[in-house]
């Protein structure tokens, strides 16, 4: 019998995949669990559908990263901070430091967690600072750490 499943089950498949299981285990198991549902015509057209959305929605979501992408690429922040003597800072420049400045300048809003950065920024000067806007799209910017 030709199934959906509903859930990931190690020892058939993944969640979406159709697979061949025996007509006992379809219907002592995965079926009264709703772990799966029998492939029938109109099964396979939503299970058709939810993939047609889930690939258009990830083309969105790539089309989106590329726009930010064009809006950061080389740009230049600036973020004054207080330092010592010898150009050290009292402190660091943080991921949440950047965000938060590329959301002030630029009215762009992204999560600190895609922001690059080795370690905290803790002298004064300039760093390129890469952010990772999707797993295949990246833009680099210019973090200028001035003497507040």
């Amino acid at each position: 019998m030709k199934v959906i499943l509903k859930e990931d089950i190690s020892s058939l498949g993944k969640k979406n995949e159709v697979v061949e299981v025996a007509d006992g285990h379809a219907r002592n198991y995965l079926l009264p669990k709703g772990l799966a549902v029998e492939a029938n015509e109109a099964e396979m057209a939503k299970l058709k559908e939810k993939k047609k959305a889930k690939q258009k929605k990830k083309q969105e979501e790539l089309a989106a990263a590329k726009e930010k992408a064009e809006q950061l690429e080389g740009a230049t922040l600036e973020i004054s901070v207080k330092a010592g003597e010898q150009g050290k800072l009292f402190g660091s420049v943080t991921t949440s430091d950047i965000a938060e400045v590329i959301k002030d300048e630029l009215g762009i809003k992204i999560d600190k967690r895609i922001i690059e950065l080795e370690d905290h920024i803790r002298s004064l000067g300039t760093k390129q600072v890469a952010v990772n806007l999707h797993k295949d799209v990246s833009a680099t910017i210019k973090v200028r750490v001035t003497e507040a």
